[in-house]
């Protein structure tokens, strides 16, 4: 080869690695000048998809969800609750907040009813909150005046992937389960216990982060769950942290709690109110007794007691009751039969029920979005397992449901 080709060849070569180091150290800026500020690298792991929802992105300061100690939000003037408004113009929207269903049709039918207030509008039944498409949709639902319930669930997943801000790490929900509760939900879920202090981490950051965008009513499901003994509760404790949290940034908060036969009345009166089911039988009925005999024999007191809270002993322990048809996710349950009875008798029931409890200073909850078994055969919504009461799809309710709460005051 000629000395020339070499050289040549060598300039050639030499030019070709100086390109690549200006390709390579390019890349590199222009990568770090538009990285998503948004996304920690804390947050990103091999072979997952940082947007996952298993450990969602920080959402906005204000939201206080950051990988950084959250600020207090600036303070400012909520409403306050009107409990005897909830009572009578309430209405349960099982997961409205958390995309439970069909969130761009169930945001219509929230618009167009004229519910006070949406129990249970966030959702943590196996799966913790997401606030920031909790916030989204309250933005689009775009209602002033009302009032976004949250379930703190009996129920927790511990695969489940959340960040625990406080401390820049995911929490563990494999050590907030309450002995003996291994797989009760089925695989990979247990019930939490109060006493748990990594329980107590989780409760501290959703129930704060809930007040923080505007959540004012929360439900404790079946709290004798999440008690690890009922003669020395925890719930007081939990409680009293939250309404401290609540009065530091001026709002007035109501808790409630599924407390099922608990006749303890120092225990009940931690709460607001106490909510359960109503026991509803085929033909629109719900039966006068203690506990609903499907599972119970009242007059030999024996078998598992389903309380009935508006009757006694109950209901005189309690400062406020509220009852709703309950689900279960099983062919039976309050949900499945209102949905297999036919548009008569269910606009019938549901005025019947309101008018009825109501009257005895009890808050009964209009369905606005709640689950249904997969094989109940009856009305239901553009899912076979969820009603909605929307009039463009089988069970035709919305209209009546309105016309009950405007005969409200």
């Amino acid at each position: 080869m000629k000395e020339t080709d070499k050289k040549t060849k060598i300039i050639t070569l030499s030019g070709l690695i100086l390109l690549s180091l200006i390709s390579v150290v390019t890349a590199y800026i222009f990568s770090k000048k538009f990285q998503p500020k948004n996304i920690s690298p804390q947050n990103q792991t091999n072979n997952t998809n940082p947007f996952q929802k298993q450990l969602p992105i920080p959402p906005p300061k204000n939201l206080a969800l950051s990988q950084e100690k959250p600020l207090m939000p600036p303070l400012k003037k909520y409403p306050v609750p009107d409990i005897k408004k909830m009572k009578t113009k309430g209405c349960v929207a099982d997961g409205l907040l958390s995309g439970y269903n069909r969130p761009s049709k169930d945001i219509k039918v929230a618009q167009k009813s004229h519910c006070y207030f949406f129990s249970r509008a966030i959702e943590t039944w196996l799966e913790a909150p997401d606030f920031r498409q909790a916030v989204e949709t309250m933005e689009k639902i775009n209602k002033n005046n009302v009032l976004y319930g949250m379930f703190i669930a009996e129920a927790i997943n511990k695969k489940e992937r959340y960040m625990f801000y406080d401390e820049g790490r995911p929490f563990d929900f494999s050590k907030m389960c309450k002995r003996g509760s291994k797989n009760f939900w089925g695989e990979h879920t247990c019930k939490p216990s109060f006493a748990k202090e990594e329980y107590q981490k989780y409760l501290r950051q959703i129930t704060q982060t809930a007040m923080d965008i505007g959540i004012q009513v929360f439900l404790f499901g079946q709290i004798y769950y999440q008690e690890e003994d009922l003669n020395h509760p925890l719930a007081p404790k939990i409680i009293k942290e939250m309404r401290r949290y609540a009065k530091k940034k001026n709002m007035k908060i109501i808790i409630g709690a599924q407390t099922n036969n608990i006749t303890d009345p120092s225990y009940l009166k931690l709460f607001d109110f106490i909510e359960g089911g109503v026991g509803l039988y085929p033909d629109g009925e719900v039966e006068n007794n203690p506990c609903f005999s499907r599972w119970y024999n009242n007059k030999t007191k024996t078998g598992w007691c389903w309380a009935l809270l508006w009757n006694e002993p109950y209901k005189s322990l309690a400062n406020n009751v509220f009852v709703h048809l309950d689900w279960s996710g099983v062919k039976g349950d309050d949900m499945s039969t209102f949905a297999l009875m036919d548009d008569n008798l269910r606009h019938q029931t549901l005025k019947k029920l309101h008018r009825e409890f109501t009257s005895q200073n009890i808050g009964f909850l209009l369905p606005i979005l709640a689950p249904l078994p997969k094989d109940n055969h009856g009305c239901h919504g553009q899912k076979k397992n969820f009603y909605s009461p929307s009039m463009k799809y089988d069970c035709k309710d919305l209209d009546v449901i309105n016309e009950i709460l405007d005969q409200q005051k």
